[in-house]
């Protein structure tokens, strides 16, 4: 979908704000361009809708050399979100939005009622926000005006520059989750611009890190985070990075450890018996469709009835494919020693457990699979004891 050749920027007082720079996108695919201040990654963006033009090389999309096309038309086909959002004052958010509709000779009506779909997209009420002037809403709620202004003619390719970065952390945490689910459903072809490394790897598919005008590692988040490529990128992500690194690594069924297993109505003696026989201190306990309801504990079970009269509800469970970083949160929130694992995507049946153990080995997995180049089951760990 995009394509940059050996594109370079040298202003004519020496200065080279990109150099030699030569990365693809694919369509559908968000890649954060991080990096400090300075670096050039403002740059790249700006060449990419031609509010700066490149000294020399090429930038195509989707197989067309943009140079050749009318800027306000190339323009008019890309979305374009900044950090300061950049609404009209004078125009209401209805208005603000159906903007570019209005500009490529859209219908009045056609453009409104777009409009109001994308607000309602974004999780703004039209009834409520559409006839509201900028002035009257939060900043969080102005950043979210200007994702569906870009969106709102459709375009394929979606320009972000620092969009986030104006809002308190705790908004900008659920913009990023908003924005998250936003282009799991839409896929646009995305270039997002951040300086926050954090941010680089939540949202995307691939992250290209900026030293001085260069891309020093073009990646997935996972092995710039598990192999940062230079010295740089290492010093540059951090040495946090493996927790960094729990973001972006996902629980699997091969993590899973299986503890002992109850339902419902069996009698509260025979899951007795089943703990004896593991050693184990507590079981899960599943209804009769093998889904999660609980756990039931070895003192519980000392207890006449069945399993259902003592079996405590299950608080601290995920989805299997949910980060190992949100496994861990999950497991501090609930003060839990182990979290249980469903297949929410199929029918929600119990798949197992992840306990502190097993989550720290499949981040080591997941690190060693990266630096090999295979898959994480096909990983062997060595442990203290050599096992």
């Amino acid at each position: 979908m995009i394509r940059f050749e050996h594109v370079s920027k040298r202003y004519p007082d020496g200065t080279t704000a990109v150099d030699d720079l030569s990365f693809e996108v694919a369509e559908g695919e968000l890649v954060t361009l991080v990096g400090p201040s300075g670096c050039g990654k403002t740059t790249t963006m700006k060449m990419m809708n031609r509010l700066i033009e490149p000294t020399s090389g090429r930038i195509l999309l989707d197989g067309e050399d943009i140079s050749t096309v009318d800027p306000v038309q190339l323009r008019r086909r890309i979305g374009y979100v900044i950090q300061q959002v950049g609404l009209f004052p004078h125009k209401t958010v209805l208005d603000n939005t159906a903007t570019v509709p209005h500009l490529l000779g859209w219908k009045r009506g056609k453009g409104r009622e777009r409009a109001a779909e994308l607000l309602d997209l974004v999780g703004l009420d039209p009834g409520v926000y559409g006839d509201r002037y900028p002035d009257q809403l939060s900043g969080g709620q102005r950043q979210r005006v200007g994702v569906a202004r870009a969106l709102a003619a459709d375009p394929p390719v979606l320009l972000m520059d620092e969009p986030f970065g104006a809002v308190d952390p705790v908004v900008r945490e659920r913009l990023q989750s908003e924005f998250r689910k936003l282009q799991s459903t839409l896929r646009k072809t995305v270039l997002f611009v951040t300086h926050d490394m954090d941010e680089a790897v939540r949202l995307g598919d691939r992250i290209a890190v900026y030293g001085a005008g260069r891309i020093e590692q073009f990646d997935a988040p996972a092995a710039v985070l598990g192999a940062p490529a230079t010295e740089y990128v290492a010093d540059f992500v951090g040495a946090d990075r493996g927790l960094k690194r729990l973001s972006v690594t996902p629980i699997e069924e091969s993590d899973l450890e299986q503890p002992p297993v109850v339902r419902l109505d069996d009698p509260v003696a025979d899951a007795a018996r089943r703990l004896r026989a593991s050693d184990a201190r507590w079981a899960v306990v599943l209804d009769g469709e093998d889904n999660l309801h609980g756990w039931i504990s070895a003192e519980h079970t000392q207890l006449a009835g069945t399993v259902r009269d003592h079996a405590r509800r299950m608080e601290a469970w995920l989805p299997v494919g949910a980060p190992l970083k949100q496994a861990f949160a999950t497991m501090l929130q609930h003060d839990a020693g182990w979290i249980a694992v469903i297949d929410e995507r199929g029918d929600g049946r119990f798949l197992g457990v992840l306990t502190p153990a097993t989550l720290h080995e499949a981040l080591r997995r997941s690190t060693t699979a990266d630096a090999r180049d295979v898959a994480r089951s096909e990983v062997e760990l060595e442990t203290v004891s050599g096992r």
